[in-house]
C-alpha cells in the first residue's frame, strides 16, 4: 500500500507537478505521422495536460503550438495554413512553428507589436510513424538507438489507442510478466500460421509450442529485474516439466516506454503518454527483424478494434468490453474477445481513472512494478535537487545515443544454462536482420 499523498505525486502530470517535471525532460509521442496525412495536417494534441495544435507548414515542417491564441484566446485548430505558418481565424494573427508571432494585419501600418508576441511551443521530431515532442526546459536528449529508431521506415509500423485511466497504471500492467498467463490465457490455440501482427499467438522460441499454451500451462513465473542504463530488464522464467525453461525478456525504458517481444519476429516498443491525469494513449512502434512490415494488414486488423479520429477502442466500459459469458467458459479467460489490448484495457480501466494504490495488495510477482516506482520516486526527488543527470538516459549525451536495442525476446532452453540463451538467440535473430541491428 501507498498513501494518497504518494498516489499523487506518482501520477499526477500537468505542469508543476512532480511526475510531470520528469516526463517533460524526456521526448513524448504527441500523434501519429498518418493523423498528418491529410489536405489540412492540422491536429489537435492534449498531452501532459496541456491543449496544442500540431501542423505542417508550407514548408513540410512541423510546428506544435498553444491552441488558444495569445490575443483573445480563440481556437488555433481552425487557423489557416499560409504565409509560413499558422494564422488565427478571428484577427488574422499569424504563428510559425516556433510560436513567433510574424504578422498582424490588422494592426496600424508598421506596426512592430508582433515581434514581442509569442506563443507557447515545443521542438517536435517524426521518427518511424511517430511525432514526438519535448517539452522540457534546456535542449532536447538526444534519442537512444533503440531498434524502433534503428530500424528503417519499411520495417516498423506506428499505432495508437486511447485507454480512459492515468498513464501510470497503464504502463505498470506492462512490467507485470504474470498476468499474461491469466488475463490473456487462450482456452483454445490457434494456429501460429495464423498469427501475423497479433501478440501471444506464435510458437514459443525454436518450438512447435503455441505461446497462448505455454503461458496457460505454466502460470507461476520466475522474476528476475535488473537496473540497466535505460530503466530495467525484466526476465520471467517458466520452468517446464522436461528440463526446460521458458525465458521471456521485457523491458521498462525510463520513463514510461516498455519494450517486449510479439513474436519470433516482431518486438514492440510502447509508450504510455498522459493525455491528463486521468487519460492516456498507448504509443506502439511495432519493429521487425526479418520481412519488411505488412502495414496495410496491420492497421486493417487494429482498424477493426478502433475508431477514427480518437483512435478510441470500439470495446470499452459503455458496452461491457464486449463480454460474453460463453467465451470465458469455452475461449478466453475474460470472455472479452481475442484482441489482448482489449484484455489489458479492461484491467487498467476497471481500477479507476486513478488507481487508488492506498488499497492495493503487491505480491512477489509485482517486483517490477515496486522496483520501477523506487525509480521514479528518485527521479522526482533529482529534479527536485537540480540532479537532471542522474536521470536514466540524461546524462552524457554520447552514451545515451549509443543505448541499442534493448533485447526482447522468448526463447526456450535447458534449464541449466538458460542465462546464455536468449542471448544466443536474439544474437542469431540479429545476425540474419536486413537492416543494423547489431548491438
Amino acid at each position: 500500500m501507498m498513501s494518497q499523498e504518494q498516489n499523487d505525486l506518482l501520477t499526477r502530470v500537468g505542469r508543476g507537478t512532480d511526475a510531470g517535471s520528469v516526463l517533460r525532460l524526456y521526448w513524448q509521442p504527441a500523434a501519429l505521422a498518418d493523423e498528418l496525412m491529410t489536405a489540412r495536417p492540422v491536429v489537435p494534441v492534449r498531452l501532459l495536460g496541456e491543449d496544442l495544435v500540431l501542423f505542417r507548414d508550407l514548408e513540410g515542417k512541423l510546428g506544435l503550438i498553444d491552441r488558444h491564441c495569445p490575443h483573445r484566446g480563440a481556437d488555433m485548430l481552425y487557423g489557416r495554413l499560409e504565409d509560413g505558418g499558422l494564422r488565427c481565424a478571428f484577427h488574422g494573427w499569424n504563428f510559425d512553428r516556433s510560436g513567433q508571432c510574424i504578422e498582424q494585419p490588422g494592426e496600424p501600418e508598421g506596426s512592430q507589436m508582433h515581434k514581442n508576441i509569442r506563443i507557447r511551443s515545443y521542438p517536435v521530431v517524426e521518427k518511424n510513424g511517430i511525432v514526438f515532442a519535448y517539452m522540457g526546459p534546456g535542449d532536447p536528449p538526444p534519442f537512444p538507438a533503440l531498434d524502433c529508431f534503428a530500424a528503417p521506415d519499411t520495417h516498423v509500423f506506428a499505432f495508437k489507442g486511447l485507454w480512459e485511466c492515468n498513464w501510470l497504471q497503464a504502463m505498470e500492467v506492462g512490467i507485470d510478466p504474470a498476468h499474461a498467463s491469466f488475463l490473456h490465457r487462450f482456452l483454445q490455440d490457434e494456429d501460429p500460421a495464423d498469427s501475423y501482427g497479433k501478440q501471444f499467438r506464435d510458437k514459443a522460441g525454436e518450438t512447435d509450442i503455441p505461446m497462448t499454451r505455454l503461458l496457460r500451462e505454466y502460470p507461476r513465473p520466475d522474476i528476475k529485474v535488473e537496473e540497466t542504463d535505460y530503466g530495467m530488464r525484466l526476465i520471467s522464467l517458466r520452468h517446464m516439466e522436461d528440463g526446460r525453461t521458458h525465458v521471456r525478456v521485457t523491458n521498462q525504458i525510463f520513463p514510461e516506454t516498455i519494450c517486449i517481444p510479439m513474436s519470433n519476429e516482431m518486438t514492440i516498443t510502447q509508450w504510455h503518454v498522459p493525455v491528463d491525469d486521468e487519460t492516456c494513449y498507448w504509443y506502439s512502434m511495432f519493429t521487425s527483424f526479418g520481412r519488411p512490415v505488412d502495414k496495410t494488414l496491420m492497421r486493417e486488423q487494429r482498424l477493426k478494434e478502433h475508431r477514427l479520429p480518437d483512435y478510441a477502442p470500439i470495446k470499452n466500459r459503455a458496452n461491457n468490453y464486449g463480454y460474453n459469458p460463453d467465451e470465458q467458459r469455452d475461449v478466453t479467460y475474460t470472455g472479452m474477445g481475442l484482441d489482448i489490448n482489449v484484455h489489458d484495457q479492461w484491467a487498467v480501466e476497471s481500477m479507476g481513472r486513478i488507481q487508488d494504490r492506498t488499497e492495493e495488495h503487491l505480491g512477489r510477482t509485482d517486483v517490477g512494478i515496486m522496483k520501477y516506482r523506487r525509480m521514479l520516486r528518485a527521479a522526482i526527488d533529482n529534479v527536485k535537487n537540480g540532479q537532471i543527470e542522474a536521470l536514466p538516459m540524461r546524462g552524457d549525451a554520447e552514451t545515451t545515443k549509443a543505448i541499442r536495442g534493448p533485447i526482447s525476446i522468448d526463447a526456450i532452453a535447458q534449464t541449466e544454462g538458460w542465462e546464455e540463451s536468449w542471448i544466443q538467440s536474439d544474437g542469431a535473430r540479429r545476425s540474419g536482420c536486413a537492416w543494423d541491428a547489431t548491438l
